[in-house]
């Protein structure tokens, strides 16, 4: 469900999932459409979107710091215990323990420079912030 933005600078950000069945779901967005779970699961898909990201977010630093990037290449790795998601216990939570990213980007700036735009590009990616966030999540049920 959908809440008023709060602030000068906010929006809200729409998506609607369908089920396809138990492990695809159908997600339309303003402008696209897409389905989880057919070549990727969520959490691949949860950890492709922050890879995403900080590529996108990357670029729009280097632009600011008026650097060249020519590429960025992310790779994410994420832990998790099954079992709580399978019902098979009750502890530990049901994401991820831990995330690490490995970012190489192909630039011409120095070490120092690549260093601050990456912490900026950390602290400014919206995925990376709700991932590291204890982000509020309102889940409420209808019927269809």
């Amino acid at each position: 469900m959908a809440r008023d933005s709060t602030g000068p600078g906010s929006t809200t950000i729409e998506i609607t999932g369908h089920g396809r069945g138990p492990k695809r779901t159908h997600v339309e967005t303003g402008n696209a459409e897409f389905v989880i779970g057919t070549e990727a699961s969520p959490l691949e898909h949860l950890l492709g979107s922050l890879a995403a990201c900080l590529n996108v977010i990357g670029h729009m630093v280097a632009k600011e710091y008026g650097i060249v990037v020519r590429d960025v290449a992310v790779h994410v790795a994420g832990d998790i215990d099954t079992a709580k998601y399978r019902g098979d216990a009750t502890e530990p939570r049901a994401g991820f323990e831990t995330i690490r990213v490995d970012v190489t980007v192909d630039s011409d700036a120095d070490d120092e420079t690549l260093a601050a735009w990456l912490a900026d590009v950390e602290e400014r990616c919206p995925v990376a912030d709700n991932l590291d966030t204890g982000t509020d999540i309102d889940v409420t049920l209808g019927r269809a």
